[in-house]
């Protein structure tokens, strides 16, 4: 069998006889010659179209998978599993301080055993809870839970006083990339934060105005503790930080008189309603994450379509899917065929 491959120019002539290398069988034949223009033989304004190559279905495969689709199902994951555990001890904990509060005699007992488990689930938060629920027992989708904090000295009176000032920021060690930011006469509040935000954000900090309308930075809890000890202002060097508190108090839950433990109950009540409400955000992002898995994946089912397309595109005698095969067997020896060929 002659395996040199003749220029487009070339003709077969008809009825040629052809037998395969191991010339067993009848001879075959070829179809009738088809002649094609060569560049030279073409129009002026006319183009021979480049070897077109085999085309795969346009399907998503593992390897196209979404970067952060395995970190979000993982994340969505654990942060479920932990809000469901403190969901099921605050209503333990909210049962004993009932008990208690009615006087009966087993409510404090079964109370100092449940505020402890549930002291020690929030104490593991950050290391249990997939990094997406903050300490206020918040559910963030698709972000790191935050941790907010205040840098002393750093408020919008004493800044709007000091107007026209220019401050640079750096934070990180060895001094980090210096970031500038003016604040001018008049400016409000909301002004002065945004203003902050868009300075400290390249440095994954950003700013925002509490309830009481009092400066606030956040960045992920990853980042805290670097954060908190190498943010330096100019002129005032090295800046103190400190962290706010959740609006929670978890902590002291079941000391006190009467009137505490009706606090402790009330702030039992809106620790578990924020629960919920994040439980219910935690499951929405799961479902999500775990559609974005279904439809990413490449099923049996598609590699058989796969392996049906090219069987039908070998199978085809159209020039073009002849030499779409041409092009994706470049580099195939003869020999390797007549090997694979010898196999059956």
């Amino acid at each position: 069998m002659d395996t040199t491959l003749r220029t487009a120019s070339t003709t077969l002539p008809v009825n040629t006889p052809v037998n395969p290398g191991n010339g067993v069988g009848p001879a075959k034949t070829v179809p009738a010659p088809v002649r094609v223009e060569t560049p030279q033989d073409a129009a002026p304004d006319a183009r021979v179209p480049a070897r077109p190559a085999l085309q795969a279905p346009q399907r998503r495969s593992p390897a196209n998978w979404d970067s952060r689709l395995q970190s979000d199902v993982a994340s969505a994951q654990q942060a479920r599993e932990y809000l469901d555990r403190v969901a099921a001890q605050l209503e333990s904990v909210k049962a004993a301080l009932s008990a208690k509060i009615a006087g009966m005699k087993s409510g404090a007992r079964d109370l100092e055993a449940r505020a402890r488990q549930l002291g020690a689930s929030i104490a593991a938060r950050s290391a249990q809870a997939g990094g997406s629920v903050d300490a206020q027992l918040e559910f963030s989708d698709g972000a790191p839970a935050q941790q907010r904090f205040r840098i002393q000295g750093l408020d919008v009176a004493t800044l709007q006083s000091a107007a026209p000032l220019s401050l640079a920021f750096s934070v990180g060690g060895a001094g980090g990339p210096q970031l500038a930011a003016n604040f001018e006469p008049g400016m409000t509040a909301e002004e002065i934060a945004a203003r902050l935000d868009r300075t400290l954000a390249p440095v994954g900090v950003r700013a925002g105005l509490d309830k009481q309308n009092r400066i606030e930075f956040a960045t992920a809890e990853a980042n805290w503790p670097g954060v908190r000890d190498n943010i330096a202002i100019s002129g005032r060097g090295r800046a103190a930080t400190e962290a706010v508190a959740p609006d929670l108090k978890l902590q002291d839950i079941g000391t006190g008189n009467a009137e505490a433990l009706r606090q402790s109950l009330r702030e039992v009540v809106q620790a578990l309603e924020r629960v919920r409400r994040s439980q219910d955000a935690a499951s929405a992002a799961l479902s999500a994450a775990t559609m974005r898995a279904a439809q990413s994946e490449l099923s049996a089912a598609d590699l058989a379509i796969s392996a049906q397309d090219f069987a039908s595109t070998a199978a085809s005698h159209d020039y073009e899917s002849l030499l779409a095969i041409t092009s994706a067997l470049v580099g195939v020896s003869r020999e390797r065929v007549l090997a694979l060929l010898g196999l059956r």
